[in-house]
């Protein structure tokens, strides 16, 4: 990762721009989302630009960017389209203490700016590093098309209502109820009530959670397969999603490890005795995951665990990829254009 992504607080803070052109306008219609104070530096500004000023979006100065333009922005686009003009702006910049885009130049920028899916506050930033713009509009259309237009009035109410929801224990009492606002009772209140109904819906869900006993503690015994991430089931991934603690093998792959939530707490099970391990965080009421490499089956530990009378789940992982590690003959040996493999099992005397 050569470019870490992060958010810049910009409410109020200047933005400074150099340049009048399509590649300015490109950029001004994005930070004009922002409520950032953007100041504009051209000679012959597009007639959209003189719109956005007389509008109050921005201010414009008709001349070329001197020294000192640029002493009290937090960042600088160079958008003049010419190297030379850009080279020199972004030196000025640079010098004034801004972080510096010049468009459409990677290897001189200080910053990019990602394709971005706007549902304020809710945004998603996408960046390939300069490597695949078109990939990243692709992206950035499939979100589009995904995630519904009310998800940022959800957001906003949600977000004035954090106070009142720290009554909520931390951990997974509090994130259960984020999680039923934000995907059941919300979109629910906002289909039959508009914005209105939310308010009241967060409420009723603030005083159902409040006299909801916390669940007891939970350990799913998660197959972590071969280790490629791609070949782990959903139900695997949702469990690993959901984790407050991820007890793994030292076998379990970094890119497996990845899919936790940052807030997780993660063990490496090691020489350590992995069932008290996982006993112990139960008992906190925790959701665990004992991640296994392979298929995930049971033995000794889950024999232990289970002996403790606690919940316990299975999710079986898909322990090979290659099929010679499957089907018992050579498979270069086969004289058919096609194999069929059939299982059964046995449940209450029946075959199925």
């Amino acid at each position: 990762m050569k470019h870490f992504p992060i958010f810049l607080a910009i409410e109020n803070k200047r933005i400074v721009l150099s340049g009048g052109g399509d590649a300015a306008l490109a950029k001004l219609r994005l930070l004009m989302k922002t409520e950032a104070k953007i100041c504009v530096f051209a000679e012959n500004a597009a007639p959209e630009i003189f719109y956005w000023a007389a509008d109050g979006k921005l201010s414009l100065i008709q001349r070329a960017l001197q020294t000192g333009d640029v002493t009290d922005a937090v960042l600088f686009y160079a958008a003049d389209e010419d190297a030379i003009e850009d080279a020199r702006t972004a030196a000025i910049a640079a010098s004034e203490g801004a972080l510096v885009n010049i468009v459409d130049n990677l290897h001189d920028s200080a910053f990019i700016t990602p394709a971005i899916v706007d549902r304020d506050p809710v945004t998603i930033a996408i960046g390939t590093e300069g490597a695949a713009p078109v990939l990243a509009r692709a992206i950035k259309a499939d979100l589009e098309a995904t995630l519904p237009a009310s998800l940022g009035t959800l957001a906003r109410t949600g977000k004035n209502f954090r106070h009142a929801v720290e009554v909520l224990p931390m951990g997974a009492k509090r994130r259960a109820f984020w999680s039923e606002f934000y995907f059941t009772a919300g979109p629910a209140a906002m289909d039959a009530h508009g914005e209105a109904g939310i308010l009241p819906a967060l409420e009723a869900l603030l005083d159902r959670h409040i006299m909801t006993a916390a669940k007891a503690g939970h350990v799913d015994f998660v197959g972590a397969g071969t280790g490629d991430a791609d070949l782990l089931t959903l139900k695997a991934r949702k469990a690993i999603d959901k984790a407050d603690v991820i007890i793994h093998d030292g076998r379990v792959t970094a890119e497996i490890l990845e899919l936790a939530r940052r807030e997780a707490t993660i063990f490496d099970a090691g020489s350590e005795d992995a069932a008290s391990l996982v006993l112990a965080h139960i008992a906190t009421g925790a959701h665990v995951v004992r991640l296994k490499h392979g298929s995930g089956r049971i033995n000794e530990e889950a024999e232990t665990i289970l002996s403790a009378g606690v919940s316990i789940g299975f999710i079986a992982g898909i322990a090979a990829t290659d099929p010679a590690q499957i089907i018992p003959f050579p498979v270069h040996a086969l004289c058919t254009p096609s194999a069929r493999l059939v299982t059964s099992q046995f449940y209450a005397s029946e075959a199925i």
